[in-house]
C-alpha cells in the first residue's frame, strides 16, 4: 500500500459487497494471477495430484472444482447479460462427459489451470462489457433463486476466496512449496492485500 495515501484500500480491505464493479472485476482477474504465482514454479505434479490428508481433495481436484464452478456459472451470466429476465432453469445443466472426466484424470495441473484461465477471462470480458446500470439485470430461477449480474459476480469472488484458501492450505500440507522462491509462497492473506 502506498505511504502517500493513508486512506487507500486494497482488495483485502474491502468486503466483496462494498467493491465497485471495476474493483470486483479486478478481484476476479487476480484469482488467475494468484494461481499462476503459486502453481507455475512447482514441477512435482505428484504433490499437486495427491491428497494432502485422507479424505481431503488434492490441489488438482480443487482446481477442477474451481473450473467446473466457473463453467456452470458462465452460461447463467451470459443469459442475463443478453436476454430480458431469462429463465435460468431452462439452461442445460452443467455436466462433464465421461471423455472429459477421463481427460481431467490424466491432464497436468497446469492444463487444468489454463482451462480455468480461459473461462475466467470470458467471464471478466463479459462483465467489462456491461455498463454499470445493467449490473442489476436479473434472471429467474426457482431452483437456485433469482440472481442479478452483480450477485453472481459477488458469489464468484466469494467462491474464489474460499477455493484459494483451500488450495493455499493444500499446498502447505503437501510440501509442494519446498525449495521455491518466497514470492511464489505468499499466502492468500498477503495476496489479497495487493493494491488494486
Amino acid at each position: 500500500m502506498s505511504h502517500g495515501n493513508q486512506n487507500a484500500t486494497t482488495p483485502g480491505d474491502t468486503p466483496v459487497g462494498a467493491m465497485t464493479n471495476d474493483e470486483l472485476i479486478i478481484r476476479l482477474l487476480f484469482t488467475i494471477n494468484h494461481l499462476s504465482r503459486w502453481l507455475t514454479p512447482i514441477h512435482t505434479d505428484w504433490r499437486l495430484e495427491n491428497s494432502p490428508r485422507r479424505n481431503e481433495p488434492s490441489v488438482k481436484q480443487l482446481l477442477i472444482e474451481l473450473r467446473d464452478h466457473e463453467m456452470d456459472v458462465f452460461p447463467r451470466l451470459y443469459a442475463i447479460a443478453t436476454q430480458d429476465r431469462p429463465n435460468l432453469d431452462a439452461l442445460p445443466p452443467f455436466r462433464r462427459t465421461r471423455e472429459e472426466e477421463m481427460w481431467d484424470h490424466q491432464a497436468a495441473v497446469l492444463s487444468i489451470m489454463s482451462q480455468f484461465r480461459r473461462i475466467r477471462q470470458s467471464t471478466t470480458s463479459l462483465l467489462r462489457s456491461q455498463p454499470n446500470d445493467t449490473w442489476g439485470r436479473d434472471g429467474i430461477s426457482r431452483e437456485r433463486g433469482d440472481a442479478t449480474i452483480r450477485q453472481i459476480a459477488n458469489d464468484l469472488a466469494r467462491h474464489d476466496t474460499e477455493m484459494l484458501a483451500r488450495i493455499d492450505r493444500a499446498l502447505d500440507l503437501t510440501g509442494a512449496r519446498e525449495g521455491i522462491a518466497a514470492v511464489s509462497r505468499a499466502d492468500l492473506g498477503d495476496l489479497l492485500k495487493l493494491p488494486v
